[in-house]
C-alpha cells in the first residue's frame, strides 16, 4: 500500500528532523508532500486555495484520512487495526491530509473516508505531521508482530 501525507506548511527545525527520521524508518512506502497558499490572503481565501492544492494532489481512487480535532480519537492499537483493515480491503493508495492553521473546508471533509483526531487539544501542524508518521510506523510495527511496550 502506498501512503501519502499531504500537508499544508513546510516542516522545519526539529520537527523536520523528527519527520525525516520516521520517513527513513518507513522507507519508500510513505511520501510527504508539502503545500502552501500565499500568505497575503485572508483566512477564508487561504482555506480555499489550500483545498484546491490538496484536492488536486489526491489520486483518484485513494482512501482519504483527514486529521482533524473533531476526528475519532483512537488508541495506537486501534489505529493499527484500522490500518490492517485498510490493507486487507485492498486499498492501494492511502492518503492522509493535514490542513492549514485555519482548518479545512467542507469539500475536504466530504472527500475524507475517515477523520482521525489526536485528541481535543490543538496541535501545531508541523508536530501533527511527526505524530502521524510515528503512528504509521508504530502501526506497521504492531501489525508485524513486534513487541509493543503497552503489552
Amino acid at each position: 500500500m502506498k501512503i501519502t501525507v499531504l500537508a499544508i506548511g513546510k516542516a522545519r527545525g526539529v520537527e523536520a528532523e523528527w519527520g525525516a527520521e520516521y520517513q527513513k524508518r518507513l522507507g519508500a512506502s510513505v511520501a510527504v508532500h508539502e503545500f502552501a497558499a500565499p500568505k497575503s490572503l485572508p483566512p477564508a481565501e487561504t482555506q480555499k486555495v489550500e483545498a484546491q492544492l490538496l484536492l488536486k494532489a489526491i489520486p483518484a481512487k485513494s482512501f482519504v484520512v483527514l486529521l482533524d480535532e473533531r476526528g475519532k480519537d483512537i488508541s495506537s492499537r486501534d489505529f493499527a487495526a484500522k490500518f490492517s483493515s485498510w490493507q486487507d480491503q485492498g486499498i492501494n493508495d492511502l492518503v492522509f491530509i493535514i490542513g492549514g492553521a485555519d482548518g479545512v473546508v467542507d469539500e475536504i471533509r466530504a472527500r475524507a473516508n475517515f477523520t482521525l483526531g489526536f485528541g481535543r487539544l490543538t496541535w501545531p501542524h508541523r508536530l501533527v505531521r511527526v505524530m502521524l508518521l510515528e503512528q504509521i510506523y508504530r502501526a506497521k510495527q504492531i501489525i508485524a508482530g513486534h513487541p509493543y511496550h503497552r503489552d
